[in-house]
């Protein structure tokens, strides 16, 4: 893992342990020469991780789309920020340049960006492996639905299993460098021709 997206808050929330997670991940980048790419925020959970990421010079890569660039937000210390036009073109540049992804604790941003990352390896369009950090539990809520959808029949159990999760940053990166993704099928026009 030579560079990881990193979905989480643009908020700290209310339990210190997840402000201090993110930056025991920015501590465990830093340390293990891992760059970082992310929403180029300077508040919340993403900019404690950013900061911690630079006391170690380590490479700390922002794309934000040019609506959110607000100078309240934007941190401006980081390696680089790339600006995009639109949200979507955000998203396809930092699969560009990452080997992986780790969802923290976040809102509504993260959740969407970590399960777009997982629709695309379900489709088999995206390979990388894909983490949940699971501070304080955080995460076990989404883990049930997850399993409770293979178990109703709407999620097959091998692309359940593309969701790598722990509650310690280390196990998860090792998780992550020996992660193998699903054989896809092809997917197959069931649509009759009339």
């Amino acid at each position: 893992m030579k560079k990881i997206a990193v979905f989480c808050g643009a908020s700290i929330g209310f339990n210190p342990i997840y402000k201090t997670e993110a930056k025991n991940v920015g501590a465990y980048f830093g340390k293990n020469n891992i760059g970082l790419v992310y929403g180029a925020g300077k508040i919340g959970m993403m900019g404690a991780l950013a900061d911690e990421l630079l006391k170690y010079n380590g490479e700390v890569i922002g794309i934000i789309p040019h609506l959110l660039k607000h100078e309240e937000v934007l941190h401006s210390d980081i390696t680089q920020v790339i600006v995009t036009k639109k949200m979507s073109t955000r998203k396809v540049k930092m699969s560009r340049l990452v080997d992986g992804y780790i969802a923290l604790a976040g809102g509504f941003g993260t959740l969407d960006e970590i399960f777009e990352v997982l629709t695309l390896g379900q489709l088999g369009i995206e390979s990388k492996p894909i983490g949940f950090l699971n501070t304080n539990n955080f995460f076990n809520p989404i883990i049930q639905q997850l399993d409770l959808m293979v178990k109703e029949g709407f999620l097959k159990q091998e692309n359940r299993d593309m969701v790598l999760i722990s509650d310690a940053i280390e196990d998860l990166i090792n998780q992550m460098n020996t992660y193998e993704a699903p054989k896809m099928t092809k997917i197959v026009n069931t649509v009759a021709k009339k």
